[in-house]
């Protein structure tokens, strides 16, 4: 299954351009409004998995917002792939490296973002997690049935305001509007063969920036999910994104920040 934020409003996708709305498909048993839905999301995907779909209108791209657009937390894990620790010079973490993003950097997928010109913003393809129900203190083994599905993102950075000060600023340097695009929706884990082998990359004109697989993740999903539930509540409608993957080959040399720590 699949749902989207189509102008504002939760719809449940027939294929990759139609979809049905929600609130108007269920007569009103379930909101307009994602984040209602992520509260509800045992009885939406119960209700889903016989709606009628007959209704199913046509969207764009443009219409698209971001899946949760009004997460109450975004957390972000840095240094969370292999072969990215390797490039960036550094050791293997022994824990999760975790910052947050700001919800007020949260965007569609296809949007423009104002970049400082006396900055150095860039981009960090990753797979995003968006959490469905109140999830504390849960075990590895159980942590995939929080999830209430995955998307895309990118952890836009501004490296010179992410490193200035007596201390690393990252929180803020990740979190500029717009830094945070999420989309184009998103698909519950049965979508996916393996939810826990997913290819993700980055291009940029034509030309691949970053390239990987999630199995590669030193911090697999249930994990990050089980070792933040046992700090913090996580709550529906919850974001996270799980880290980036190495750069390309073609694109070795695109940052003049790739050997510093910041790099995450």
């Amino acid at each position: 299954m699949r749902i989207a934020n189509v102008n504002g409003r939760s719809t449940l996708l027939t294929d990759d351009t139609h979809g049905v709305d929600i609130e108007t498909a269920s007569e009103g048993r379930f909101s307009s409004e994602l984040t209602a839905v992520y509260d509800n999301w045992s009885d939406f995907t119960a209700w889903a998995a016989s709606a009628d779909t007959a209704a199913a209108a046509e969207f764009s791209a443009s219409d698209l917002g971001a899946p949760s657009p009004a997460a109450r937390q975004i957390f972000a894990i840095g240094l969370n792939y292999r072969e990215h620790a390797a490039e960036s010079g550094m050791a293997l973490p022994d824990a999760p490296v975790v910052f947050t993003k700001f919800q007020s950097s949260v965007t569609g997928p296809n949007t423009t973002v104002d970049i400082p010109l006396d900055g150095h913003t860039d981009w960090e393809t990753e797979l995003v997690v968006v959490i469905g129900k109140t999830t504390r203190k849960v075990s590895v083994d159980d942590a995939w049935s929080y999830v209430a599905g995955l998307s895309l993102g990118q952890d836009l950075s501004e490296r010179i305001l992410q490193s200035s000060g007596p201390v690393p600023q990252f929180s803020l340097g990740k979190s500029l509007e717009g830094y945070a695009p999420i989309g184009p929706w998103l698909a519950t884990p049965d979508e996916f063969a393996d939810p826990d082998n997913i290819e993700l990359g980055c291009s940029i004109n034509g030309v691949e920036m970053q390239h990987g697989r999630t199995s590669d993740l030193i911090f697999s999903v249930s994990e990050i999910i089980s070792r933040l539930s046992n700090t913090v509540t996580l709550y529906a409608g919850d974001v996270i994104f799980t880290g980036t993957p190495p750069v390309s080959a073609l694109a070795a040399t695109r940052r003049s920040f790739s050997q510093q720590a910041t790099n995450w």
